[in-house]
């Protein structure tokens, strides 16, 4: 069939947007109509290079749809079914998903590489074959997906703002409740309130964190981040100390998170200097591929037991999260709505990065 997509040809590159072909679905596949995706940076690292990724690939790893065609063999799964994909695909029968572990399965090796698990294309266009972003590609009206990429949800689930959940409210919220885990009366600080940090901040929300920093240079999503549950804003992390030292008579915090745009190894040691005894320092944001060194106070980390850790997906399991997530959305807990600053057209896609770059947006959506 055809579908209009984002396709990046090149580093550097915008966005093009054109009609492509699409192969059906084949054995463990399903054909998605997408409701809406979300406009991740993680995308953006695509046109920086921060993540290596074969070209041409068409993007996008937040979304949520409907099922309109199964492939070969797929069970519990139905045409018309309303879906949200995560970007990270779960076998449920390797080491590490028997362990619960699923944002670390075995699959999560292919995410990067371009074609689908079966080392095949599905998308094609200009005589090539293009990858899919994350074995996903939500920058188009329809795509071909594993199973293993797919989360059930209820019938009538908001699918605009179920798309977020793929991605960037999992991500944020299980970097707090999960890989920081955050409890009752913690301190928190967020650095980098953009589209993970303000489900980090929600996340510490929901844990009873006591106090809850949010630290950006932009100040419009310092004004935003009260709505998502900060009790405090800054805009750097030296001011962060300041006030996190005064509210805590000194103790510093029980955990820092990092979700800026990119993880700077020189800036690992002003997140530590955030936390105080057994504090706990979260890395979700994107490293430069080629930085291997970071500044830190080992001395720091030995005497007061702090430790530095990455997160990936937030350590969730989406086929548990997700629902989860959705009921707390449902019943109010959970900001989804919010997150939404501005919404756009397909065609419209490289405004809408232009717009994040400017730190206009907490989340940019694109509706089909």
């Amino acid at each position: 069939m055809k579908t209009k997509a984002a396709v990046l040809w090149g580093l550097g590159q915008k966005w093009e947007v054109e009609e492509i072909d699409l192969d059906p679905p084949g054995p463990g596949e399903v054909l998605v109509k997408l409701t809406a995706s979300g406009l991740c940076h993680s995308d953006e690292h695509l046109v920086t290079g921060d993540l290596p990724f074969p070209l041409p690939v068409v993007g996008g790893h937040e979304g949520a749809g409907t099922i309109v065609e199964l492939g070969a063999g797929v069970e519990d799964l139905e045409v018309d079914d309303s879906v949200v994909l995560t970007f990270l695909p779960s076998c449920g029968r390797c080491s590490y998903c028997a362990r619960g572990m699923t944002n670390l399965c075995d699959l999560g090796g292919a995410v990067m590489m371009g074609p689908q698990l079966d080392g095949g294309y599905r998308f094609h266009a200009r005589g090539e074959d293009i990858g899919q972003m994350c074995l996903l590609g939500t920058f188009s009206e329809y795509t071909v997906v594993p199973v293993a990429s797919v989360v059930k949800v209820d019938q009538g689930t908001s699918l605009d703002k179920a798309a977020l959940i793929g991605c960037g409210v999992t991500t944020g919220y299980g970097s707090a409740v999960r890989s920081a885990e955050v409890r009752a009366g913690d301190t928190v600080v967020v650095l980098g309130a953009g589209g993970i940090g303000m489900n980090a901040i929600q996340g510490a929300r929901i844990a009873g964190a006591r106090y809850i920093v949010a630290v950006d240079p932009v100040e419009y999503k310092r004004q935003r981040a009260a709505e998502f549950g900060a009790t405090h804003v800054a805009e750097s992390a030296d001011s962060a100390w300041e006030i996190v030292s005064g509210l805590t008579r000194g103790q510093l915090a029980d955990a820092c998170i990092v979700t800026t745009g990119v993880a700077e190894g020189a800036e690992t040691g002003s997140a530590l200097a955030l936390v105080g005894k057994r504090g706990r320092v979260v890395i979700t944001a994107i490293g430069h591929p080629e930085e291997t060194t970071i500044t830190a106070s080992l001395l720091e980390m030995t005497l007061y037991e702090k430790t530095i850790k990455g997160a990936l997906y937030g350590s969730s399991n989406a086929q548990h999260d997700i629902p989860r997530l959705l009921e707390l959305y449902n019943n109010g807990q959970l900001k989804l709505d919010e997150l939404i600053t501005r919404e756009y057209r397909l065609e419209e896609i490289n405004q809408g990065y232009d717009d994040m770059r400017a730190g206009l947006n907490i989340r940019g959506l694109i509706r089909y």
